[in-house]
């Protein structure tokens, strides 16, 4: 072999090595770097008061609803309840009820809930599409004071129809209603004393409150209690009320249409809606 049939492989050779190297970099083949990654900082968090379980408008909220949860601080909105030292989630929400709703995990805010002596309480307690409306009045009507905020009553009126002899009639105006305040007091641990008891605050709808507004003005009101035990087996009778004229069916059994027991002369007799004792 002559010097330059050698010299023309080498050269063959060599450039076949170096367009194998170009092949094999264009197919991303060979080890690959090491590239230095850079861990992000960490993100600065601070604990808010959030609701560990849906909360419901209008009803009171427990420790066991809310609950202190870690949150990127850039996040936080000034509304939000921030943790300090020597405050536990039962000391802020002692007392108070949901203004609004809120979800699990949403950030409790001042403005989303209302404590007992704020302003907005009695508004937060009353249940969509009710008015809470007041009625004047006495101790004997209310039960001798055992009626207390939360009970539910029957609402009866009284009317006289004749002095000589005296004589009345009684009617059934609603049914199963619920008592949200005594006076201004919303629970039984503000209740003023049984002497003081001026006007007691009823939840009704639009024509309930109506229906008593016409018979508070037809005669005397008082308020039966009801017993725990009846409450939900007869919480439909107080979809709509009798009226002060008129009678329905309550606990099934038709309401009286004005007649009461009445004394004379030392005998109980039945007394009807349109006259004397009979």
């Amino acid at each position: 072999m002559n010097t330059k049939r050698l010299f023309v492989l080498l050269m063959a050779a060599g450039a076949a090595g170096v367009v194998a190297l170009m092949v094999r970099g264009m197919l991303g083949g060979g080890s690959k770097h090491a590239e230095a990654t850079v861990a992000p900082p960490p993100v600065e968090v601070s604990d808010v008061l959030v609701a560990a379980t849906r909360l419901e408008p209008g009803k009171p909220i427990t420790a066991a609803q809310v609950r202190w949860q870690p949150w990127p601080s850039k996040g936080i909105d000034t509304s939000f309840i921030r943790k300090t030292s020597g405050v536990s989630p039962a000391s802020i929400v002692e007392g108070s009820v949901a203004r609004a709703p809120m979800v699990e995990g949403e950030p409790v805010t001042y403005a989303k809930i209302v404590k007992s002596h704020g302003a907005g309480f009695m508004a937060a307690t009353i249940a969509p599409g009710m008015r809470a409306a007041a009625i004047s009045v006495s101790v004997a009507s209310v039960a001798g004071g055992f009626i207390l905020p939360n009970n539910r009553v029957d609402i009866l009126l009284t009317q006289v129809t004749g002095d000589s002899p005296k004589h009345g009639i009684t009617k059934l105006v609603l049914a199963n209603v619920r008592v949200l305040a005594i006076d201004q007091a919303a629970d039984d641990k503000n209740q003023k004393a049984v002497s003081d008891v001026k006007t007691v605050t009823l939840e009704l709808t639009s024509e309930q409150a109506r229906t008593v507004s016409l018979a508070q003005a037809m005669g005397s009101l008082s308020l039966a209690l009801r017993s725990l035990g009846d409450e939900d087996a007869t919480v439909a009778a107080n979809t709509k009320g009798t009226g002060p004229s008129g009678s329905r069916k309550d606990d099934g059994a038709e309401a009286d249409p004005g007649v009461v027991t009445v004394l004379r002369y030392g005998l109980m007799r039945k007394g009807s809606g349109g006259g004397g004792a009979q």
